[in-house]
């Protein structure tokens, strides 16, 4: 059931993914996270490259991340150390792409057992939660049927479940989302994978970015919305519908994470679509062109807090966590991690001030009232 609304207090713990505070190639992990704990974040979402870049640190060898050697897990261990000795937690590690729906029975099978090869990783870091982002293949080795995909998620919460069983820990997660540039990539068509599959330690990830890229935003519109109609309060209203059904249908203890980003409303007469017809058309604005909340001195434009209003309106009580890409960071400057610790934790603070804020436009839609103009946060009247 939603949560009675305004809540008194936004409770959700800020987090940012390791992606989001510099590139890799120039910005070691053990700084990155000192930035986080020095901003106030209380949870990392690990990303792979960081991962295999810390290995390598360590001699290691990166393209074997997940190979539970004695010293892999020797080193995964002393980064969960090292996160919580700084006030904070591993909330999860990802990407995990291109699993579900494979035909081939063999390289089904050798895909999913690349998942568990996770598991151990998961115990020597000390978090739960697998992170599994929707199938974006389109080739004819994968299908997209409802109940295969469900069956595959399944079978994973199921040997999640055997390996925690086997070792006595506690119980394993997968998370699932959908990619605004995967065949499912709405948060109800990857809501219905989570609900078939029916199994407990498999939940839905909602990322705010994708949620809008596909429900509100156009970024080759010269206004930056209107990817169904053309005015900005069709545009609110068509998102507005969706979050309406998110809170009347998912319990916030189905949602697994949730992250959080908005981007750049860019110039479509410069910024223009892909020539390359395998790079999907939303990617470069994805991986380029992402902000924090709130940075409309930045271009900034999309109405992030009704998103994250929604989620917690569910009962969501995780982390609210930035996942955010953008050419800025991949800069070798050795401000860039301390520079986006900081932009990224005012914006979440801003976020959680204005999502008490929103009306309960879910209970308006549920009450058959679709004039919602008035009733909207100035910063969506203004889109």
């Amino acid at each position: 059931m939603p949560i009675t609304w305004p809540p008194r207090s936004v409770v959700n713990e800020f987090g940012i993914a390791t992606l989001s505070l510099g590139n890799w190639r120039h910005h070691k992990l053990q700084p990155r996270l000192e930035e986080a704990a020095k901003a106030g974040y209380k949870w990392i979402d690990l990303f792979d490259e960081c991962w295999a870049a810390f290995l390598e640190e360590h001699n290691l060898p990166g393209d074997q991340l997940w190979e539970p050697t004695e010293d892999n897990l020797r080193v995964a261990r002393e980064l969960g150390d090292l996160v919580k000795s700084l006030g904070m937690r591993i909330a999860c590690t990802q990407p995990l792409r291109k699993i579900e729906g494979i035909k081939d029975p063999v390289e089904r099978q050798a895909t999913l057992n690349l998942v568990a090869k996770r598991f151990p990783f998961m115990r020597a870091f000390d978090t739960d939660l697998v992170f599994m982002c929707s199938n974006i293949r389109t080739d004819d080795g994968v299908t997209f049927d409802l109940k295969t995909v469900a069956r595959d998620l399944a079978e994973l919460g199921d040997m999640a479940q055997a390996f925690a069983t086997a070792d006595g820990g506690p119980m394993l997660r997968i998370g699932y989302e959908g990619l605004s540039w995967a065949t499912r990539n709405t948060w109800a068509s990857t809501w219905e994978v989570v609900r078939m599959a029916n199994r407990p330690n498999v939940g839905l990830i909602i990322d705010a970015f994708n949620v809008l890229a596909v429900e509100y935003a156009d970024p080759y519109n010269p206004v930056g919305h209107g990817r169904i109609y053309s005015t900005p309060e069709e545009s609110t209203d068509v998102l507005c519908a969706s979050l309406a059904g998110l809170v009347a249908s998912v319990p916030g203890d189905r949602i697994f994470f949730f992250q959080v980003g908005d981007a750049e409303c860019v110039d479509p007469k410069i910024f223009r679509p892909p020539t390359d017809p395998d790079v999907p058309a939303l990617l470069p604005w994805s991986r380029g062109h992402r902000l924090f909340p709130f940075e409309s001195q930045r271009g900034g434009y999309m109405p992030v807090d009704l998103v994250a209003a929604a989620v917690v309106a569910t009962g969501y009580k995780g982390p609210m966590s930035l996942e955010v890409f953008n050419n800025s960071l991949n800069q070798p400057d050795a401000s860039v991690p301390s520079a986006h610790a900081c932009r990224g934790s005012s914006g979440l603070r801003k976020l959680a001030d204005a999502i008490p804020q929103v009306p309960p436009f879910w209970e308006m839609w549920q009450q058959g009232r679709r004039e919602l103009g008035s009733a909207m946060p100035t910063r969506v009247q203004r889109l």
